[in-house]
């Protein structure tokens, strides 16, 4: 606190910006109230473009590290092999109208792949993934990941000089090429070696807006059926029994209701991303069994254009069955002239850090998307459409009475 002290009386620093009155109308609010049974956000919302700009402009007064990196500073869980690690760094970052959003930090140059010996578990965590996430989800019409935008963050000013943890301050170094770096503070694997530099100060990250808080929209985190083996041998059970879907179908809330078909639209989503590292799901309770899945943390997404993880499509593979809407979708993304790369392309050229992706992540959406479809004709062909595409219909827009609402 001293040195940290003395460092800001040595630059003359100025004390951050005042807060701004709470305001009903403030964006991240807004979008908090627009959260439905339907999904985060309507399909036309002015609210989502407000957030990205305000998330993109707005005074940063505080940053910390997130709840889960502040867990690692206790007790360790030695039940997993495998725990995040300083090559893992993201900070909650709040701005100067009470919003808040988890920064992550540009960890891997846009054209450089995940090597093909990493571990899913041990890949990098990519700033540009989280972006890209968002708008294919957005173009998908699954509207089920938190609007994320890219920003040029000044690592000094925006995060040293305004945040107030000892620890995030302790772990600031200039560098011999005299940039400003920091890195996560953990048990292990936590150094110099594993930080994030400015350049000298400026730091490309994603900016992911807070979904309400716990005690006004309480979310369960639900350990996804197909989960992957986390440690460097062994499979799961779904790994080697193809008939792993039967066992599913007879557990509750996945013998009835739209979880496995939610499911199968989270995979669908994850093997168009390339992740492999979908572990856990959370839902909002408010919205019951059938309720949509939040598709949290993609930062392990867009990984290695030149491979398509065909393995994570195994419950679309193994269930046969998707929802109408969703394949009508897919099909129409498929269609020369509604592209899904195209769409990608100009979605992202809306971000401040575009390009977000570079071509060959582009092309290979395209080329996972017929891979899908692929899967879903051979469904058909084997059990008929009858029993594969879901009838769903799109519902309308839920009440103001089924709305998260924050306490008075």
């Amino acid at each position: 606190s001293r040195r940290h002290k003395l460092y800001r009386e040595e630059l003359n620093l100025t004390s951050p910006a005042a807060l701004l009155p709470l305001r009903p109308e403030a964006s991240w609010l807004q979008f908090h109230l627009g959260i439905s049974r339907d999904g985060l956000y309507p399909r036309s919302s002015p609210t989502i473009n407000r957030l990205l700009r305000d998330m993109q402009n707005l005074t940063i007064v505080s940053a910390d590290y997130s709840q889960d990196e502040k867990a690692l500073l206790g007790a360790c869980d030695c039940s997993q092999i495998v725990k995040p690690s300083g090559v893992h760094l993201k900070l909650v970052l709040r701005f100067q109208d009470f919003g808040k959003a988890m920064f992550k930090p540009m960890r891997q140059k846009r054209e450089e792949e995940t090597p093909e010996d990493f571990f899913y578990f041990v890949d990098f965590q990519r700033h540009n993934a989280e972006i890209a996430a968002f708008h294919l989800d957005r173009i998908l019409d699954f509207r089920r990941v938190p609007p994320t935008v890219g920003r040029l963050i000044n690592v000094t000013k925006e995060i040293l000089e305004v945040t107030k943890n000892e620890i995030l301050q302790s772990v600031f170094f200039v560098s011999p090429a005299s940039n400003v770096c920091f890195f996560a503070k953990c048990p292990y694997m936590c150094k110099t070696e594993y930080a994030v530099c400015g350049n000298p100060h400026l730091l490309e990250g994603s900016l992911s807006a807070f979904l309400p808080s716990l005690n006004l929209a309480p979310r369960l985190s639900i350990p996804n059926p197909w989960i992957r083996s986390y440690s460097f041998d062994g499979k799961e059970e779904w790994e080697v029994n193809p008939l792993y879907c039967n066992t599913v179908r007879e557990i509750y809330p996945y013998s009835n209701g739209n979880r496995l078909l939610n499911i199968v639209d989270m995979a669908i989503f994850d093997f168009l991303i390339g992740n492999m590292d979908r572990h856990h799901y959370e839902m909002f309770t408010k919205f019951g069994d059938d309720g949509f899945l939040l598709h949290l943390d993609n930062a392990r997404g867009f990984g290695r254009h030149s491979h398509d993880e065909t393995s994570i499509l195994a419950p679309l593979s193994q269930c046969c069955i998707i929802k109408r809407t969703t394949l009508l979708r897919l099909q129409l993304l498929a269609e020369p002239e509604y592209q899904l790369s195209d769409v990608m392309r100009e979605s992202l050229l809306q971000d401040p850090l575009a390009p977000v992706l570079t071509e060959p992540h582009l092309l290979a959406l395209d080329r996972r998307l017929q891979l899908i479809l692929k899967a879903v004709r051979k469904c058909i062909g084997t059990y008929g459409e009858a029993k594969v595409v879901a009838n769903d219909t799109t519902p309308a827009e839920a009440p103001a009475s089924d709305r998260a609402k924050p306490n008075t």
